[in-house]
């Protein structure tokens, strides 16, 4: 009887053509060391799932086969564990990503994945805060009038007032205040910079805040430009910044800003929370959507769409609740 071929030392066709795209991956896209991990687990299942379905080759592969293996990580129909949207997500972008690649190299004569898509995740509406919990949430920081309690109540002053992100708060410098024109510089991702209006009770507590917190904490320090400074006089940080918002809520009697702060409730506070706060509110004063992304600094209205899904939501309610035809 004849020898059998020797096997290829390079393994079968799905690890060879796995091999190489790992190795464009790397090289020519300069995937990190994690994320190259991660698609190499995502495409072991999928070739584990290929050739259980008794395929041996890329080029075999049809888009049936791929459809099926999106049903299968939802469902773990193939033997592995089910997969949340965001998670499946991520691994047909690999799929699509492998099946791309051969395609492009000649190693297949189609992309059988080009017409499937990643299963949509679902994008979870912003939690904001009552009117009435942010203001105990303000009320909460000011515990006395110690520098520190100055400050706590003016930083989460003005992330209510201006919507501001964190890091964009935390930066904020002296020459960034126009208390004359009612308005601060802020800058954003890629150091963007706007102009947002603050109100006044967000200016009073600056303002007593930087006669009578600051000076305090600036004298030992160096002399940084910084608006908001911790003890030793330095630049507060974000993770300073989320736990006065933590402890502020804490004394106010909502929830945490983690896991195990949260409340009865399930509810979390975080710094974006007085963010999404800020521009629930004004929408559902009726600012006008565009009004509100340029004080957000979106760079496209849709990101700040969002927020009027919350909106509208509340007019359904106040609508069901106030209608005397609303209900049946």
């Amino acid at each position: 009887m004849a020898n059998a071929a020797p096997a290829d030392p390079r393994g079968d066709a799905f690890v060879r053509a796995q091999t190489g795209y790992l190795a464009h991956l790397r090289v020519e896209r300069g995937l990190s060391p994690n994320t190259l991990a991660a698609y190499a687990r995502d495409l072991d299942r999928y070739t584990a799932f290929l050739r259980a379905r008794g395929l041996h080759t890329p080029s075999a592969v049809g888009e049936a086969d791929v459809t099926a293996f999106l049903e299968a990580l939802r469902t773990g129909a193939d033997g592995g564990r089910p997969l949340a949207a965001s998670s499946a997500s991520r691994t047909v972008t690999a799929v699509r990503g492998w099946h791309k690649f051969l395609h492009a190299e000649g190693l297949t004569d189609a992309d059988p994945s080009a017409a499937v898509r990643p299963p949509q995740v679902g994008r979870r509406l912003p939690k904001a805060l009552t009117v009435d919990e942010v203001r105990r949430l303000l009320e909460a920081a000011s515990v006395d009038d110690s520098p520190i309690c100055l400050r706590d109540r003016a930083l989460l002053e003005l992330l209510y007032a201006t919507g501001a992100r964190i890091s964009e708060a935390v930066g904020l410098a002296i020459d960034d205040l126009d208390a004359e024109s009612g308005c601060l510089r802020l800058f954003g991702k890629g150091r963007k910079e706007r102009i947002v209006p603050m109100g006044q009770y967000a200016w009073e507590a600056l303002d007593a805040y930087l006669v009578r917190g600051r000076p305090v904490l600036a004298a030992k320090g160096r002399g940084v430009p910084h608006v908001f400074l911790n003890t030793l006089g330095r630049p507060l940080s974000r993770q300073s910044a989320w736990a006065v918002l933590q402890q502020a809520g804490q004394r106010a009697g909502l929830t945490g800003s983690g896991a195990a702060d949260a409340g009865e409730d399930g509810r979390h506070i975080s710094p974006h929370t007085l963010r999404h706060s800020f521009a629930t509110h004004l929408l559902a004063g009726g600012a006008d959507v565009r009004v509100v992304q340029e004080m957000l600094g979106h760079a496209s209205v849709t990101t700040t769409q969002i927020y009027t899904k919350v909106t509208v939501d509340h007019l359904r309610e106040v609508y069901a609740t106030s209608h005397p035809r609303a209900r049946g």
